[in-house]
């Protein structure tokens, strides 16, 4: 079962006041916590579990998971950071994964992150992402306000089709959160999803699936709300509102790959009835709160599909992966041992 949506934070990284004011750090507190800085605010407080490898394979084993694929935390993505410190928080990052990924690479993979900002660089930086052998890249729905159709970022999604790279899009900084008042706790509830459908809506309108039909574009959380809104912009599409599209959105839309992360197994099963289960790819969330506990199990009993918890993700991958199962009866048995070692 591999699990194709979970992130990382470094255990280090260092503030820099030669660096751009937001900059991201981590403070690292008492008993393996630590709070991720920016602009010298608590953007969010982390434990070990963003680094530690160990850790990470016990919630493993607890999930039914055998392999995670590791991307940044999202909002060190950093699209708004100038070029020079963007590339270097890429390497930070990249080597972070890399180095997690080396500890045990039977059960890891990578997303790693380039300065997508500064198109021209980030396509000399997709070598980079290839020779670490990573599956592709993470970018925001947005990149620092440029949509994901304009043509601006083409440069990018040719060169990442060229290397067989993969593009996972998680929402960042999402527009409409002034129309939900003073309640930004619900930004990752509510508003993310409707900000994962504006840059669905933008690449669809753009033609960008039918300009690069060999590039793989995994659309986090289920790809938000734009299942629900396909039928609708069909109708328009068949009213002659069709951007630079050729085929009906919903067609089109089946290009796309999608994760697990609705919660609601009606939910799941309305989303592969509107795009398909072959791009369906099981995702958790880890480690944060909002975390999908037994990601897989979940997907099976809504999907009734086991090609979602491997089949799907290595296809998405772009490569054959060795992955080492994790033995859960073992790790069973061990608790059980240590349970009644401490009752005697």
């Amino acid at each position: 079962m591999i699990d194709i949506h979970t992130h990382v934070v470094p255990s280090r990284l260092a503030a820099d006041p030669k660096r751009d004011r937001l900059w991201p750090s981590v403070e690292l507190s008492a008993g393996g916590t630590a709070a991720v800085m920016i602009d010298s605010k608590v953007f969010r407080k982390i434990d070990a579990r963003s680094w530690d490898v160990d850790k990470r394979l016990a919630d493993m084993v607890e999930d039914g998971t055998d392999m995670q694929v590791l991307s940044p935390m999202p909002e060190l993505l950093s699209h708004w950071l100038p070029p020079d410190d963007a590339e270097f928080l890429s390497d930070v990052m990249n080597e972070q994964i890399a180095a997690m990924i080396a500890e045990a690479p039977q059960n890891f993979a990578g997303i790693g992150m380039i300065c997508v900002q500064d198109v021209a660089r980030a396509v000399r930086q997709l070598q980079k992402v290839k020779s670490l052998g990573f599956a592709g890249i993470e970018i925001g729905t947005h990149i620092n306000g440029v949509a994901l159709g304009s043509e601006t970022l083409f440069p990018l999604y040719e060169a990442a089709e060229a290397l067989n790279l993969g593009i996972f899009v998680h929402p960042l900084h999402p527009a409409g959160m002034e129309r939900i008042g003073a309640s930004p706790e619900f930004a990752a509830t509510a508003v993310f999803p409707l900000e994962t459908a504006l840059a669905s809506v933008s690449l669809l309108a753009a033609g960008t699936t039918e300009r690069f039909p060999r590039l793989r574009i995994l659309l986090s959380h289920g790809g938000g709300a734009l299942s629900w809104i396909l039928p609708r912009m069909d109708y328009g599409w068949s009213l002659g509102l069709k951007g630079q599209m050729t085929q009906p959105p919903s067609k089109i839309a089946r290009q796309f790959w999608f994760d697990t992360i609705l919660y609601d197994p009606a939910s799941l099963a309305f989303l592969a009835d509107a795009v398909g289960v072959e791009h369906i790819v099981v995702g958790s969330d880890y480690p944060f709160a909002i975390r999908q506990k037994q990601p897989g199990a979940f997907a099976t009993r809504a999907l009734g599909s086991e090609a979602v918890l491997a089949d799907n993700a290595l296809a998405f991958l772009g490569r054959k992966h060795d992955v080492k199962k994790l033995d859960r009866a073992g790790a069973a048995n061990s608790l059980s041992t240590q349970g009644a070692r401490a009752g005697g």
